[in-house]
């Protein structure tokens, strides 16, 4: 099964070789048929420390590698 890859928005880099990534998406509310907005929060792992707050990035699901990390940083998004 291939691995899911979600982009985001760095919204923290206060850990160590750890970055938390905002990930928003979209649908339809199936009874009002009205757009809506959701946000998510993944802790990713970030070997270099190479990515700082506002980055545009996409994360890769992995092995876990923490307690909360089980995604990490492929690339940043343009």
């Amino acid at each position: 099964m291939p691995k899911r890859i979600l982009q985001g928005v760095v919204v923290s880099d206060k850990g160590a070789k750890t970055i938390v990534v905002r990930v928003e998406r979209t649908f339809l509310h199936p009874l009002l048929r009205k757009t809506v907005r959701r946000t998510k929060r993944y802790h990713a792992h970030d070997e270099a420390n190479a990515y700082k707050v506002g980055d545009q990035v996409q994360i890769q699901e992995c092995a876990p590698k923490s307690k909360l990390k089980r995604w990490e940083v492929v690339t940043v998004a343009a």
